[in-house]
């Protein structure tokens, strides 16, 4: 019997205007996004995008949300299950205004 697996991870990103995979659950693992911030560390308005992609599919949980100067929002209020191969991807309309901390668990499939 295999051992069951809890490990809680933290991911941050500073985004730019092109579109980056933060985050692709790895296999056999099931991850849980439990919380996800993007802070705006300029001092003007910025947009972010935050996708989810899973089997070529993308959804978008944000979509050119604006965040107000030096100033953060939570992108995901509940928690989001990522199935094996899974992504979260972000991108800014400004190159480096934004960062992003995704607080993650990873969970085992077995």
């Amino acid at each position: 019997m295999a051992l069951p697996l809890n490990n809680f991870r933290t991911v941050t990103a500073v985004l730019e205007q092109t579109e980056a995979t933060l985050y692709t659950t790895p296999a056999s693992l099931t991850t849980i996004v439990l919380g996800a911030q993007c802070a705006n560390v300029t001092s003007s308005g910025a947009t972010v995008t935050f996708v989810h992609s899973k089997n070529g599919v993308d959804t978008e949980l944000l979509k050119d949300f604006v965040v107000p100067p030096n100033d953060a929002v939570n992108i995901v209020s509940g928690k989001l299950v990522l199935e094996t191969g899974s992504t979260i991807k972000a991108s800014t309309g400004t190159d480096q205004s934004c960062k992003v901390t995704l607080s993650i668990l990873e969970t085992s499939n077995e």
